[in-house]
Order: C-alpha cells, then sequence, then structure tokens
C-alpha cells in the first residue's frame, strides 16, 4: 500500500511518525494494493475544510473523504493543533493520539462508521486491536469518543441536522438556549414540572460540553448568557407586578419596567450562567466535568446568599417540593447538598447518553445515586421526627390575613387617613374575633399591618383582643424608620420588637447609594433573635422573620437555640396571583426542614399557612380570601444541616468534589 504524506504545516516537523506502517496496521487485504493521502494541517485549514465539504463551522480532529475506489482510497485531513489539544486533555502522547487519528481516518475510507451504538462499537473495537499491535494502549479506556460530533464521518444528513441546531455563536444556537432557560424555569411552583427543569438544564450541558475547540472565558461566559438570562426572567419577572399595584407608583416607576427587565436578564445572564461558561472554558473530559459543573451551580447557588444583599431564591432542590422524603433530604445537607446532587445526575447521565461505555462515568453516577438515596434515607427519618406530636402543651395560634387591595392598605383611596386608619383597627378586629368558639393564646397579624406608626410601648388593640399578640408595622425612633414585628401582651403593652435585618433593595432601600430610587427608604435592625411568648402552657419561644428574610438559609435562628417555631410576617399583595407567591411559600417550606423548626405564616393577601418541620402545609388561607385559621405547631428539632451551617457544607461540598475527581483519576491508571 502507498501513502503519500502532504506536510501542509511546519510545526508538523518536530513528529517523528510511521505514517505508512499506521496506515498498513489498519488497511485490510483487499486494500493491500492501494493508495492513501494524508494531509497534515492545523485548525485553521480544516476548519475550512469542514466547512466548505460537511457544512459545519468549527475544526476538527480527522476528517476523511472515500473516494470509493478500491486503489484511490481517499483523503483523510488531520489537524495538529486539535490532535495536541485532546492529547493533553487526555494525558497522552501527541505521537500516540496522532496514531489513532490515522487509524481511525483509515477505517472511515474502508466504510466504517459510528452514526449508530452497534456501528460504533464495531469501530472502535477494531480500533483498539490495530492500536495494541502497534503497541499502543486502548484509547476509549479514559472514555473519551474521537469524533463525537461525527463531523469526520462523509456525507451525513443527520450530521448536517445535528450541526444546524447546535452549531455554537449562531442565531439558533442563541434561540435554543433562550427557551432551555425559559422551560428549565417550569419546574418550580406554581407549575412543578420538575421533569422540564431536569431536561432544560441537561440539554443545555449537551450543547455546551458538545463544542470542542477553544474559546477563551468571556466567549464562553456570552454564548452561555442567553441561557442564564432567560432562565431568570422567566423566574423572577413576577417582581415588578408591584409597579402596577398602585397607581401613584404606577405613575413614578412604570418607566423602569423594561429597564428593570433588561436588568434582571443580564444579571441573571452573568450569575446563572457561569457552570456553562466554566465548563466550556476548562474543556475536561467526562466525568470530570460533570463533577466541575454541579461543584460551581452549588457555589453559585451559596454566593448568592450576599451577591447584592443575597436573592437565593429557587434552588434547584426546590422542584422536588413533591417528592417528601427527597425535599426532606436538606435537612441532612440543605439545599445546597441537595442541588449538588441533582446537577451532578444530571451532568454525568448526559455523559453516559454520549457513552454509555464511559466506566467512571458509571462510577460516579452511582456514586450520586448513592448520595441520592443517603438523602432519601435521612429525609424519612426527618419526617418522622417531625411527626412527633406534642399538641398537649402547644398553645392556639390564629392567623389573620386580611386579603384587603394594596390601594385600600396604602389609605390612597381619598379618605381622611385618620378615619381609614381607625377603619382598619376595627376589620383587624373582626377577623380575629370572628371565630368566638375558641379562644386563641396569640393572634399573627401580618406585615405592615398596623395602621399607626409604632413609637412607644403602648399597643391597645392586644388589650381589646384580651391575649398576646404579634403584628407588623412600621417603627419610628430616632428619625429612622424600620420594618418591625411587634410581641403585645393582653395588658396592651409591648414586649419585644424585631426589626426586619435584611432589606429588599429596589422596595425597602434605594441600592447603589440611592442612584436607583425605592418606594421605601428603611433603617435595617440588629438580626436573628428568639423571644418568649407568655402563654398558659408555659412560654413559646419563637425565632421572627420579617418577609423574605426566611429565604436566606442560617439567617433566622441563632446558634444554640432551640425556638418552637418561626414566625413569619410577611406582605405579598404586591405580586398578586403571580408564580412569585407560591414560589415564596416554597421558601418558608425549605426553611423549616432545613432548620427542623415549624414556621406560622401570616401573608396580608395569602398564602398563610402553618408549615411543619418537614415542609408539609397543616393548614392554609389561599390568595386573596380574608378571614383567619386557628392551629397548634410541633415537632421543632435540631438537623444536621441547622448544626453544621450552611458554609460548613460548602467546604465539604468543596472537599468531596476534589476527593471524587483524584479517586476518579486513581481509578483510570488501574483501569
Amino acid at each position: 500500500m502507498k501513502v503519500y504524506v502532504n506536510v501542509e504545516n511546519s510545526k508538523w516537523n518536530k513528529y517523528k511518525i510511521n505514517f505508512e506502517k499506521i496506515a498498513q496496521a489498519a488497511v485490510g487485504a483487499v486494500y493491500k494494493d492501494s493508495e492513501v493521502s494524508i494531509t497534515l494541517v492545523d485548525d485553521k485549514q480544516i476548519h475550512r475544510i469542514n466547512k466548505q465539504y460537511r457544512g459545519i463551522d468549527k475544526p476538527t480532529n480527522v476528517l476523511s473523504f472515500e473516494l470509493g475506489d478500491d486503489i484511490l482510497l481517499g483523503d483523510i485531513f488531520i489537524s495538529l493543533d486539535t490532535v495536541v489539544r485532546e492529547a493533553k486533555a487526555a494525558h497522552i502522547s501527541v505521537e500516540e493520539h496522532i496514531a489513532h487519528m490515522v487509524v481511525h481516518g483509515m477505517l472511515h475510507l474502508q466504510g466504517y462508521d459510528h452514526i449508530k451504538d452497534k456501528d460504533a462499537k464495531i469501530m472502535e473495537d477494531k480500533e483498539v486491536r490495530i492500536l495494541k499491535k502497534l503497541g499502543y494502549k486502548n484509547p476509549y479506556a479514559d472514555e473519551e469518543i474521537i469524533c463525537n460530533d461525527k463531523s469526520c464521518c462523509p456525507g451525513r444528513f443527520i450530521t448536517k441536522l445535528q450541526s444546524v441546531k447546535i452549531q455554537e455563536n449562531s442565531f439558533m444556537w442563541y434561540l435554543t438556549t433562550a427557551l432551555l432557560g425559559v422551560v428549565t424555569s417550569f419546574g418550580f411552583a406554581p407549575f412543578r414540572l420538575w421533569v422540564l427543569s431536569l431536561f432544560g438544564i441537561g440539554a443545555m450541558y449537551w450543547l455546551i460540553t458538545k463544542q470542542n475547540h477553544k474559546v477563551n472565558f468571556f466567549k464562553a461566559w456570552l454564548r452561555s448568557s442567553v441561557f442564564g438570562a432567560f432562565y431568570g426572567i422567566a423566574m423572577f419577572w413576577w417582581v415588578l407586578n408591584s409597579i402596577y399595584v398602585i397607581p401613584e407608583l404606577t405613575a413614578q416607576f412604570a418607566i423602569w419596567t423594561i429597564p428593570a427587565l433588561v436588568g434582571i436578564g443580564l444579571l441573571c445572564g452573568m450569575i446563572l450562567s457561569l457552570p456553562f461558561a466554566v465548563i466550556r472554558y476548562i474543556q475536561r473530559k467526562p466525568p470530570y466535568r460533570a463533577i466541575l459543573f454541579a461543584t460551581i451551580w452549588t457555589l453559585v447557588l451559596w454566593g448568592r446568599e450576599w451577591f447584592l444583599t443575597g436573592f437565593p431564591w429557587n434552588p434547584i432542590s426546590n422542584i422536588m417540593m413533591n417528592f417528601s422524603m427527597v425535599i426532606n433530604s436538606i435537612s441532612l445537607w440543605g439545599s445546597l447538598g441537595l442541588s449538588f446532587i441533582i446537577i451532578g445526575l444530571i451532568a454525568v447521565f448526559v455523559e453516559l447518553c454520549r457513552n454509555k461505555r464511559c466506566k467512571s462515568c458509571w462510577f460516579v453516577f452511582a456514586l450520586y445515586v448513592f448520595l441520592f438515596l443517603i438523602g432519601c434515607s435521612y429525609g424519612y427519618h426527618n419526617m418522622k421526627l417531625s411527626d412527633r406530636e406534642n399538641i398537649d402543651n402547644s398553645p392556639i395560634v390564629r392567623i389573620v390575613q386580611p386579603a384587603e387591595s394594596a390601594v385600600y392598605k396604602s389609605f390612597n383611596n381619598g379618605q381622611d387617613a385618620q378615619n381609614v386608619a381607625m377603619q382598619k383597627i376595627r376589620d383587624l378586629f373582626v377577623l380575629a374575633t370572628n371565630d368566638k368558639s375558641v379562644t386563641p393564646d396569640i393572634i399573627v397579624f401580618p406585615e405592615t399591618s398596623y395602621p399607626y406608626a409604632i413609637r412607644d410601648k403602648s399597643f391597645p388593640l392586644s388589650r381589646v383582643l384580651n391575649t398576646n399578640v404579634i403584628m407588623g408595622g412600621i417603627y419610628h425612633n430616632d428619625g429612622k424608620f424600620y420594618n418591625s414585628m411587634v410581641l403585645a401582651d393582653k395588658t396592651g403593652q409591648i414586649k419585644h420588637l424585631y426589626s426586619k435585618s435584611h432589606l429588599v433593595p429596589f422596595g425597602e432601600y434605594g441600592p447603589f447609594g440611592g442612584l436607583v430610587p425605592s418606594p421605601g427608604m428603611l433603617s435595617k435592625g440588629n438580626g436573628a433573635e428568639v423571644f418568649a411568648i407568655n402563654t398558659d402552657y408555659g412560654d413559646f419561644i419563637v425565632a421572627p422573620a420579617i418577609c423574605y428574610e426566611i429565604i436566606f438559609s442560617d439567617s433566622l435562628v441563632p446558634q444554640n437555640t432551640m425556638p418552637n417555631a418561626i414566625i413569619n410576617i410577611t406582605n405579598d399583595t404586591w405580586f398578586g396571583f403571580t408564580p412569585g407567591v407560591y414560589q415564596h411559600l416554597d421558601m418558608v417550606r425549605r426553611y423549616a426542614i432545613e432548620s427542623g423548626v415549624p414556621v406560622i405564616r401570616a401573608n396580608y393577601s395569602g398564602i398563610s399557612a402553618f408549615v411543619m418541620p418537614d415542609g408539609n402545609i397543616e393548614s392554609a388561607l389561599p390568595i386573596g380570601q380574608s378571614g383567619s385559621i386557628d392551629g397548634f405547631v410541633w415537632g421543632a428539632h435540631n438537623t444536621p444541616y441547622r448544626a453544621l451551617g450552611r458554609n460548613l457544607w460548602m467546604v465539604f461540598i468543596l472537599m468531596f468534589s476534589i476527593i471524587l475527581s483524584i479517586s476518579i483519576s486513581v481509578f483510570q491508571k488501574k483501569d
């Protein structure tokens, strides 16, 4: 057999390869008198050829052009740039990888392909046997499929179709990633289509990891950002509903709607796309990139606790809220841990779909499944702990839900403010006393439901109701205003006052030094605390939380304390019937499970609820329904997650990822 070698790039001269020997070893007896041309090029040249003849706008490692003649077998083009890059990633010599490319290309010229799994197995087995005769090890021992984008295979319609759909940096690329971002958001409340979230993330991971040419980090980030932007907009658009609730606010802030949507998209594009950008830039072989992807995703979730005062809304763990044992695993390792496992399973599943013979991928997949089962087992244990009912010593709690319109609530109805305030007090009194068959030990009113500014220790409403009252209002002190919760006893005296410490940017204060306007300019309180409510059953210890403070892990229950309940007062009137209201309740359920503490939640417009330590909703009032509900809470207990804390669990996840990656390296060397 004659082998003609054409060197079109001088960089090839440093490698002494016996191309004729390798090609002879790869050819069958029927082709012993044939001729083949091997052209040695760089990425620029093979990119041009690949685009011209295959319609694929990117470089590849090897291209084979079969001529269909027993004598003139065909042409093979090999790019040194791609081969060197792949050899480095696979930790093998360049010479060894070049030999594999020659064998791979020669088999293509003889009619072998790897479009179908069964054909790929035949072709790969033959490659392994040929390379073994030449003294090279199994190139698939490290589970990397050569030419996994099929671009080296001649004239395949399916190849062209795939390249059109997923061609990076094209219009179709950005349209597809945008749609996947939107699809991923449907796993959360109220839709709970968790399969769509798994699909959206998995498909985006497949698209990103399918690209094998090197790009800088900025380009990797840019090409991932559309997914993050549309994922974020689809999840958070409802926050802008607040602009249109009150006419005065609409007149002042409506102009910010489009800039705010753009801002949400830009911010989420920067943050939520980071895991994809990292694995696109740091090109690693499976399963390392699956582990890296899950780790970066978890780091991003952890970082969202603080960035711009923090907004860790909708961790991916929340898509499991309807699966009790699964979601209760967060009592062991928190939303961080469950999110790490879910994302890891998605990524390694995609790797297995790409190459089911990847032994190390199966190892990682089995380990993630093992962790998932451990979590479910502990989740079942947490459900049992939460169900230890002891209501004999539990006070009766009444939650009042006014469900008035935001316009009426803010006095904007043309009436005298003093008369409106008095009418509000009467309305709240009626709602709190319309069930006279039960005498509650504690009545809980929502956030900012008290129509007067709180200035002193007097609180007449609790004296009239003749019981302990917890109520939200605006506290004024030393010229500052605070969003506060008061505890007043039956004598009409305020016994405790807690002020919100985690304020909402753009709503309760203007970030960036007031550059962006805000409807409220409030001061923040001192942070987490607990206080006792004196009842006929003894002291009832509670941890206070106002509004979205409850979405932050480790934010409410001070160390070495064991409250009987968390009392969360909030006001979701601003968000109407949008998904945000349902997602906010899921964040409350998440906190109850992580902390092992039940939550008594009073929401101005709904959903008000008694949430147990296993996340179960014992009873609730729906959105828009005024009234009250009575209930008990029980089952408070410590959890491993609360004992160790969010930051320590993040350290554990990082350590696990490093140890797992090292273990895979050892496993592959032994294999």
